[in-house]
């Protein structure tokens, strides 16, 4: 499946499940939902029941987004101004693995952070296993911790093996019952993600337009303020499950229980209080999951059928 097929794809099929109910195609379309969509607990707060969020808005016109991976426009990109663009896995007869990593920071983390509680938010021990063990990733960046590493995102940016998308700025949510994350006015949605955007252009000149939305959670409502932002939302179908884990071993349990062809699994880079072992976990996964035939790509490559 092509990037381009793959998104043009996933707004026809999220323009026809507005209507139609609940319902997953094997393209990796997440259909508009008026409920939050993630099944991951955030690493910044105590997980609890999302509730439903604010009514879907009435059923756009939707124009045809710039093709993933093409020369014309970077990858996720879309000109949809209407409905943003939302992929949650990618081909299912292919056995690719995308691996994702969050770097979360709220105000409550940094506010540890600055009081020493905490003494970094940058699990550099997780990088360098990434690295001695040559995994492609895609990485999700706050705009808070760009601001608090932005020598480390230059350095993530310039290494081949990665690629960067934003993840906010400071990891509040976009719907208003998202687990304890609080909540971005509908008013200021836009404006944060852009100001995302713009911090991760200053130090990635090729940075991607995959985008994440905090909790996973989101709605019509926001799905219609963003679209101009001009990014992809990227979602999953396999959470990690490392945010607050007593242990390497449940992280490495949930991702090898769950992860099939196409997955987009979720994981945490920030380490700290936060998501303590997901350096230790990462190691069994990687070797497990090569050992039964995956490739592990990045979130780009996985749209386009690693080409």
């Amino acid at each position: 499946m092509t990037g381009a097929r793959g998104i043009a794809l996933l707004l026809v099929a999220a323009l026809v499940m507005a209507g139609c109910g609940e319902q997953e195609s094997s393209t990796g379309v997440v259909p508009l939902s008026t409920t939050p969509t993630a099944s991951l607990p955030p690493s910044t707060a105590t997980p609890s029941t999302p509730q439903p969020s604010s009514p879907i808005p009435s059923t756009p016109q939707v124009s045809t987004p710039t093709p993933v991976g093409t020369p014309n426009g970077r990858p996720g990109a879309s000109h949809n101004s209407n409905l943003m663009p939302i992929v949650d896995h990618g081909p299912r007869d292919q056995k690719l693995v995308a691996l994702t990593f969050d770097a979360d920071l709220t105000a409550a983390m940094r506010k540890r952070l600055l009081s020493g509680k905490v003494t970094s938010y940058y699990n550099a021990t997780l990088i360098k296993e990434l690295r001695t063990l040559q995994v492609p990733a895609t990485m999700f960046l706050t705009g808070m911790w760009m601001e608090e590493y932005p020598e480390v995102a230059r350095e993530l940016a310039a290494d081949p093996l990665f690629e960067l998308g934003t993840h906010t700025y400071d990891h509040r949510a976009f719907t208003k019952h998202c687990y304890t994350l609080g909540s971005v006015p509908r008013s200021d949605m836009l404006a944060d993600v852009q100001k995302a955007v713009k911090q991760l252009d200053k130090l990635d000149p090729h940075a991607t337009r995959w985008f994440r939305f905090p909790g996973g959670c989101y709605d019509g409502t926001a799905l219609h303020e963003l679209a101009p932002a001009g990014v992809t939302a990227v979602g999953l179908d396999v959470p990690g499950a490392d945010g607050f884990a007593k242990s390497p071993k449940p992280i490495v349990k949930q991702v090898l229980s769950h992860v099939q062809n196409g997955s987009i699994v979720v994981l945490h880079m920030h380490g700290g209080d936060n998501a303590p072992y997901t350096d230790e976990a990462i190691t069994p996964i990687v070797k497990e999951l090569r050992a039964r035939g995956f490739q592990l790509v990045t979130v780009t490559q996985l749209m386009n059928g690693n080409r």
